[in-house]
Formats: structure tokens, C-alpha cells, sequence
């Protein structure tokens, strides 16, 4: 119990650190960050990734391509599905808003690094 207590401490402040970023929001940057990561995937699976509502990442994808960040397209491999490719201005959003973060975050120790690196893998394997 102790450990769920302490990720969802983890998960509320990681939240409120994130949502220092003006445009749209820290489900704008999710997405974008997503899309990034599993680009030329198909969409399900970063709905998957992402853990929200289908309509959600819908209207958020909209709003992204409407502002030239991504393109949604049609996959090469299976036509039935979609992926998504970020394009140059969403990869500087992207980078814009990494670097708003590390700038506001400081520099971390090697400790604070390890700790990162760790939860990240116990998290990606159990998700």
C-alpha cells in the first residue's frame, strides 16, 4: 500500500510540475510527447500508451493538426489503420517545452537521475 500511496504522490506533483506549460495544457504535451515516441504507430496503440479516452485524444489530435504539429495519416503497412507523424513545428514545441521544464527542474544529482531511470523501467514493464 505504501507504494501505491507514493506513486500517486508522485503522479499529482509530477502533474502539477507539467502544467507550468501554457499552450494547451498537459494534455497537449502528453499527446505530443506520445505521438513522438510511437510515431508512425498505429493511433490505438498510443491511446493505449496514453491511458485516456479515445474521444479525448481525438479532439486533442484535431487540435494539433489544425495547428500544424502533427499529420494524421493512413498507414503504410495496414490501410485500415491511422498513425501519426509530428511535424517540425510540433517537434520545437516539443523541444520548447523540454527545455521550459529543465530550465524550471535545475540541475539533479546522479541520485535523483538513478531514481528517475528506475521508476521508469519498473513502470514501463508493468503498464
Amino acid at each position: 500500500m505504501k507504494n501505491l500511496e507514493k506513486l500517486i504522490e508522485i503522479e499529482a506533483l509530477l502533474e502539477n510540475l507539467m502544467k507550468s506549460h501554457k499552450k494547451g495544457g498537459i494534455l497537449r504535451t502528453k499527446v505530443l510527447f506520445f505521438c513522438s515516441v510511437y510515431q508512425n504507430l498505429p493511433v490505438g496503440i498510443i491511446i493505449d500508451k496514453l491511458g485516456i479516452k479515445k474521444t479525448n485524444f481525438a479532439l486533442m489530435t484535431s487540435e494539433l493538426e489544425k495547428d500544424g504539429c502533427i499529420i494524421i495519416k493512413q498507414s503504410n503497412i495496414d490501410r485500415r489503420c491511422r498513425t501519426v507523424e509530428v511535424t517540425e513545428k510540433g517537434k520545437k514545441e516539443l523541444e520548447d517545452y523540454k527545455k521550459e521544464l529543465d530550465k524550471s527542474l535545475g540541475n539533479t544529482t546522479l541520485e535523483v537521475d538513478k531514481a528517475i531511470q528506475i521508476l521508469s523501467v519498473y513502470l514501463n514493464k508493468n503498464i
